[in-house]
């Protein structure tokens, strides 16, 4: 009877041993899921005049964008609309996001210049994880790093909003890819359009579409493979 009395204080320790490791394993995943960066931006003048990335340090997220109004000279033109996707950065990008971010103090920071340059577009960057948080906005920023981090993402936005675009015209309008992929490419090229492999899965389509023009379908591989 003592060995079994033993035998049943030896399991329950154990066990009591067990629970708090696992629910500090549970904390530590909850923790990084609830880290968060956002970037959101606004211009009235532009189509989207207002878009969101959410981004987890893993590279997933989320991208809305409000599809807002186009000008007369565009209305016969297919457009995007209102996009809301959900994405994958690459590790190396994810990484320089969250490493600027805790280098310039979690965006709790003031970060307009107040530099006498055009408005090109309002752009808030926050931070929130169990580290704490910050938020920031800017037309253009003081610090460069800041600045270059939001020319990246709006390159990003470029690329997400070129993948909105080819899948409507994927499904209405299979001749108007043509252009709009030499447009991507272009992009690209210069860097105004960044992450690629963020819409491996539309360019893949198109690749492998017969009823697309063949230049088309070539762009879309030469593409994927870069982003590779």
């Amino acid at each position: 009877m003592r060995r079994l009395g033993l035998a049943i204080v030896s399991v329950f320790l154990l066990w009591a041993a067990y629970v708090p490791a696992g629910a500090a394993s549970a904390a530590t995943a909850d923790s990084s899921q609830s880290t968060v960066f956002q970037i959101e931006f606004t211009n009235a003048k532009l189509v989207p005049a207002h878009w969101l990335i959410k981004l987890n340090p893993d590279g997933s997220g989320q991208f809305d964008a409000e599809g807002g109004s186009v000008s007369a000279e565009e209305k016969d033109q297919i457009v995007a609309g209102d996009v809301h996707r959900p994405i994958q950065l690459s590790p190396e990008f994810t990484a320089r996001v969250f490493a600027t971010a805790r280098q310039r103090k979690l965006f709790a920071v003031q970060c307009e210049s107040h530099a006498k340059v055009a408005f090109q577009g309002t752009k808030r960057l926050s931070y929130s994880g169990p580290d704490g948080s910050g938020a920031c906005e800017f037309n253009y920023a003081k610090d460069r790093e800041i600045q270059a981090l939001g020319d990246s993402l709006l390159a990003v936005e470029t690329t997400l909003m070129y993948a909105a675009r080819l899948e409507k015209l994927l499904q209405h309008d299979r001749l108007g890819l043509d252009r709009e992929m030499e447009s991507l490419a272009s992009a690209a090229h210069d860097g105004n359009a960044i992450e690629i492999g963020a819409i491996h899965e539309t360019l893949n389509r198109i690749a492998e579409d017969d009823q697309v023009l063949e230049r088309a379908r070539k762009k879309a591989r030469l593409l994927m493979t870069q982003a590779r």
